[in-house]
């Protein structure tokens, strides 16, 4: 092979594996659709801090309400009171969509899951703290992110292995499903 002829073949493979490595994360993200009446979500590329190993699985999503909103502020005010990075805050919201829809549950008679209250559905019962406490959203989210601390290497583990640490829930691969959400709204809302 001529050395122009070579030069243009590698030339044209570089640019296309150049291109694979910055189309390829959009690409995949952009397969799975926002939800119906949804914005599109924020693209986050495997290996940043707030998705460190891409997510896991289909992701859902839910058009967010005020109060649902307020929650999830209220969760990362926690999360920088307590000194802990995005990823922790990417971990409690996640975690909280699939608790609660980030709702802070009151006791909901025969609906409740045993005396599971608040945006974690933390239980009085299991030593969490009394149904004041869990259902106040600071206390709640520093609680759980208490447990969270004492997960050695939650930070370089999969979101849905460092919430079941924490929570030991019957369903310990539903956190995964909620990651994309949960890191969209943290970089909307971790500066302001």
């Amino acid at each position: 092979m001529n050395t122009m002829l070579r030069k243009s073949v590698l030339g044209i493979a570089g640019l296309a594996f150049t291109g694979g490595i910055f189309a390829g994360p959009i690409a995949a993200h952009a397969d799975a659709g926002p939800a119906q009446g949804a914005k599109p979500a924020a693209v986050a590329v495997q290996g940043n801090k707030l998705i460190p190993h891409g997510v896991q699985g289909a992701q859902s999503k839910i058009d967010l309400n005020d109060e649902q909103l307020a929650n999830a502020k209220a969760i990362i005010a926690a999360t920088k009171k307590a000194g802990l990075p995005e990823r922790a805050a990417v971990i409690s919201i996640a975690t909280s969509l699939q608790e609660s829809k980030l709702e802070n549950l009151g006791h909901l008679g025969d609906a409740n899951d045993h005396d599971s209250l608040g945006l974690f559905q933390q239980r009085p019962s299991s030593g969490w703290g009394t149904p004041e406490q869990i259902t106040n959203p600071e206390y709640s989210t520093l609680a759980f992110e208490k447990g969270l601390k004492q997960v050695d290497g939650w930070q370089d583990m999969p979101l849905t292995e460092a919430a079941q640490t924490v929570q030991v829930s019957a369903y310990p691969d539903a956190y995964a499903q909620w990651e994309q959400q949960a890191a969209d709204i943290v970089a909307h809302n971790w500066n302001s």
